[in-house]
């Protein structure tokens, strides 16, 4: 199971990189979830421009064997939703590189270090 350092983590299994320009993030679901949902056959997500509020759902992943809930990691605004997610199955395979769900601008960078560090998630996940 991989757990990138460099992210940051909630304990519904979305994580999240702020990139340089120190306001805006690529977030979405980890290895972890990746692997207990199963074979992604679907992602629906909430258009760009939507805002969001810290835990809100901004859309849901659907696998051969159910569907489940995406939470917004901190609060901010869609700017845009990834493409190749046509090919829901990128999800499985590069969960942290091509397979990022949403970039979004966030309300409050600082928000960012209060989730979960990569030992604290994996401690979370039993890794």
């Amino acid at each position: 199971m991989t757990i990138p350092d460099d992210l940051r983590y909630t304990k519904d299994h979305e994580w999240i990189k702020l990139l340089e320009d120190g306001s805006s993030a690529l977030a979405g679901i980890t290895d972890f979830a990746q692997s207990e949902l199963g074979d992604i056959v679907f992602v629906e997500l909430k258009p760009a421009g939507t805002k969001l509020k810290e835990h809100e759902v901004f859309g849901t992943v659907e696998a051969v064997k159910t569907v489940a809930d995406l939470f917004a990691p901190v609060a901010g605004e869609i700017l845009e939703v990834n493409g190749a997610l046509d090919a829901a199955e990128i999800v499985n395979k590069d969960p942290y590189g091509e397979g990022w769900l949403v970039k979004i601008r966030i309300d409050d960078p600082a928000s960012v270090a209060g989730l979960l560090d990569a030992a604290a998630y994996r401690q979370l996940t039993g890794e």
